[in-house]
């Protein structure tokens, strides 16, 4: 007989206690607030264009961060405000697929150490420095292989030293397996 009132008089605390803390909890935080179109200034607005149509559908977060952005586009100097707004159109082109690949590809570049990061920037600054003709060949010759060539040439290009690289930059590149 006495077990059950224990047992009554635990729950019975058991319950106040969390309704205490519940009452003392502070509340949740509130969601920023949405954006109208309207209160967007005119830049904003035609920098945010494509996106007219499905605005108000758009979570308020993103909405904000949209906001934002292209406040921060209207700082740029023009030729970089208008690779901004060629990169975001092409963004928007993107399927669904594609996005999240993408999404994807960049998350695996952020767990890459800093040194490595910086020296694939810097190869990307090589390959965007080179003249159009150059960089068409570099690609057709990537399309042009197989995986598994594809994976050998990333792994001669992983095992090498940083001399090794500076090397297979300077010199015309060959297909690997082509002397196989």
């Amino acid at each position: 007989m006495k077990s059950w009132r224990w047992g009554l008089l635990a729950s019975a605390l058991l319950l106040g206690a969390v309704a205490t803390a519940r009452a003392q909890a502070p509340p949740a935080a509130t969601p920023p607030p949405g954006i109208d179109w309207r209160q967007l200034s005119p830049e904003q607005q035609q920098m945010l264009a494509p996106l007219r149509e499905r605005w108000n559908q758009l979570p308020p977060g993103r909405q904000q961060s949209l906001s934002r952005g292209a406040e921060r586009l209207q700082q740029l100097p023009p030729e970089q405000r208008e690779q901004a707004q060629q990169r975001f159109q092409e963004w928007q082109q993107m399927t669904p697929e594609e996005r999240q690949r993408l999404r994807e590809r960049y998350q695996q570049f952020k767990g890459l150490p800093p040194d490595q990061q910086q020296r694939l920037r810097e190869n990307f600054r090589r390959f965007q420095n080179l003249p159009p003709e150059q960089r068409q060949q570099l690609r057709d010759r990537w399309r042009g292989m197989s995986p598994e060539q594809r994976q050998q040439l990333r792994d001669q290009w992983r095992s090498a030293a940083p001399e090794q690289r500076e090397k297979m930059h300077e010199r015309p590149r060959e297909r690997p397996g082509k002397h196989d």
